[in-house]
């Protein structure tokens, strides 16, 4: 079991690696937040994926609005940033390790969804070093308790692969109530004025649930969003489980934390609901 644990690779850097710390900060985020109810069952999220001192406010966002709820499993969609592969690689072992403890892979559930599709497959260095899975992980610890939950990494994000992830992960859902995160960040290092018009075209997309005009206009560099295909495949599943209304939760980008607006990154919570 312990080879099957991936350990962290980004406690203490993106974000704090003392459990006491690292927790304390993730309420004081979730403080923040407004109260603010969904009335409606949730079925996913957008989060991003940057270190919390930029993006964690964002974060919180999401978070806050999943507190206490009952899921059976939680299926986190990242992007990958370091390795380069073809399909989706899904972990189907052991668990995750976060300062606040090791989130258990459902297993099971994981191998239900793999078992749809060739394009999936279970590739260790894609995990590796991948940041986009990890760093929803103390959120989620801290806002459901212990939870079970099934990371996905994408090799490729274009039309085909987010079809084909999405559509196995509706058919490996059975009867479990599932919450599907998409973790993506929004345009890069473009100034504060461009960077808002570019993440609204990405966000009306998410408001209309329009994923293919999402994934057409990213293909095309209409917009940008470093985790399109997970923000996309979120969209999708939350749609064929039945989700039809969705909220932008916050919009945001470094240049509000930093206070430099020549060189941002654009970030934003979603919830699709029903």
């Amino acid at each position: 079991m312990d080879k099957d644990i991936r350990r962290s690779v980004i406690a203490g850097t993106w974000y704090p690696g003392n459990p006491k710390n690292l927790r304390t900060d993730i309420e004081d985020y979730l403080r923040n937040v407004p109260d603010e109810k969904i009335e409606g069952k949730i079925a996913g999220l957008i989060v991003p994926h940057a270190g919390y001192i930029y993006s964690g406010q964002v974060a919180a966002y999401a978070y806050k609005i999943i507190k206490g709820e009952p899921f059976d499993a939680i299926v986190v969609i990242g992007p990958s940033h370091r390795t380069f592969f073809h399909g989706i690689s899904l972990y189907n072992r052991g668990g995750y390790e976060t300062p606040l403890g090791v989130v258990p892979v459902d297993v099971a559930f994981a191998n239900d969804i793999m078992a749809q599709s060739t394009m999936i497959s279970h590739m260790p260095a894609a995990h590796a070093q991948e940041h986009s899975i990890e760093i929803q992980l103390p959120f989620l610890q801290v806002s459901l308790g212990v939870f079970h939950f099934v990371p996905v990494i994408m090799g490729e994000q274009d039309r085909e692969t987010c079809e084909t992830l999405a559509e196995s992960i509706v058919r490996g859902v059975g009867n479990r109530r599932v919450l599907i995160v998409g973790s993506s960040d929004l345009s890069h290092f473009h100034t504060y004025e461009k960077a808002v018009k570019l993440d609204s075209l990405v966000l009306k997309h998410i408001e209309e649930m329009d994923d293919r005009g999402l994934i057409k206009d990213l293909e095309d560099n209409v917009c940008e969003a470093c985790g399109g295909g997970p923000a996309a495949v979120a969209m999708m599943v939350s749609g064929k489980l039945g989700a039809k209304k969705v909220k932008i939760l916050k919009y945001a980008n470094s240049g509000d934390v930093t206070g430099d607006r020549r060189s941002v990154v654009g970030y934003a919570s979603v919830v699709f609901y029903q």
